[in-house]
């Protein structure tokens, strides 16, 4: 892992130049409509106006990033003086970048927000979890942290994330450095819950909490408190349901974090196209043989799916009568 090692950068100040008495003011960027927002003019207005580009090396503002473009062995930030969301925008040291140029996509309602097909991942990423030379740390989601339900195929269904024993109102860290992107409440499922962005390409999930207390668009170090645990949601009992994401995707949270020992597997994380055969497998239909004694709400039930779901896939009516062996699909 050592050729992977980060480069030192130095980001130059921003000195804006005084404004000519005759040039009008610039229109409020709150006040912009996102859809009419034209980033090359703003960016060329950008280095006019400043005595130095914003950033250098790693990230290029000139291209619109994907995530896959995204530097993830670099986990230096541009330099911040606060964060804050305005209208789906990020305030950066007085700059007006609009989230969607910096963090390739953005939004602060939903989870999965990328266009990512995993069948088409054929590419190698190596993610920067930790870089102690730039004084970038990592905190475990909890001060300890214990295992009750592993990732995997859980009751008919999948379950993305690891859960881990907490005790109601236990301090939840983020795990890395990173903004809150989503702040939520999911009542038949993760509960109170909170996402946050990382600068490295992952995104982290804590659900079940019984209060939150990090905000949308706040800039969070790892180690800062999100929010405390709780049982909320589709939950049996206090725990954190802990999630780690990739372009929306889960990714097995102890192939990173080694919750026995309470620290990190090692400073770089690989993914690969077998990162996701797990959400392939749930991609692919599911079907089953109605049997005596079932209903559309028992079905629904055992493979953790919703009666709607049911109807529309199979293209009938809650008042649809079942027959035993009659094949349904499920997803």
């Amino acid at each position: 892992m050592g050729s992977l090692g980060a480069h030192a950068q130095t980001f130059p100040k921003i000195i804006k130049k005084p404004k000519s008495e005759t040039t009008p003011a610039p229109l409020n960027p709150v006040q912009r409509d996102l859809r009419l927002f034209d980033s090359k003019t703003y960016l060329q207005n950008l280095t006019k106006e400043t005595d130095s580009l914003l950033f250098r090396d790693f990230v290029n503002l000139k291209r619109r990033l994907s995530i896959v473009s995204e530097d993830t062995l670099s986990l230096i930030w541009a330099p911040t003086n606060q964060l804050v969301q305005v209208s789906e925008k990020i305030l950066i040291d007085s700059i007006w970048v609009t989230a969607f140029e910096y963090y390739s996509s953005w939004d602060s309602r939903k989870i999965n927000i990328y266009d990512f097909n995993p069948k088409e991942f054929k590419d190698t990423v190596y993610v920067k979890l930790h870089d102690p030379f730039f004084g970038t740390d990592y905190k475990m989601p909890l001060e300890t942290t214990q295992i009750t339900s592993e990732f995997g195929f859980r009751r008919f269904r999948w379950h993305h994330g690891t859960d881990l024993r907490l005790r109601t109102g236990d301090p939840i860290y983020s795990v890395f450095d990173g903004i809150v992107r989503v702040r939520s409440f999911d009542r038949n499922g993760y509960g109170y819950y909170i996402v946050v962005r990382h600068k490295n390409g992952l995104e982290t999930l804590y659900g079940h909490m019984s209060k939150l207390i990090a905000e949308v668009g706040q800039e969070v170090k790892a180690g800062d408190i999100l929010g405390l645990g709780g049982s909320t949601g589709r939950s049996t009992g206090p725990h954190l349901h802990f999630e780690v994401r990739y372009q929306g995707l889960s990714i097995n949270p102890t192939e990173m974090f080694d919750f026995n020992l309470g620290r990190l597997r090692s400073d770089v994380y690989m993914i690969t196209a077998s990162s996701f055969d797990h959400v392939i497998q749930t991609q692919e239909a599911v079907y089953h043989r109605v049997r005596s004694g079932e209903n559309l709400s028992t079905i629904a039930r055992r493979y953790g799916v919703r009666v709607s779901t049911l109807t529309r896939l199979n293209n009938i009516s809650t008042n649809s009568i079942l027959r035993v062996g009659q094949r349904l699909r499920i997803r």
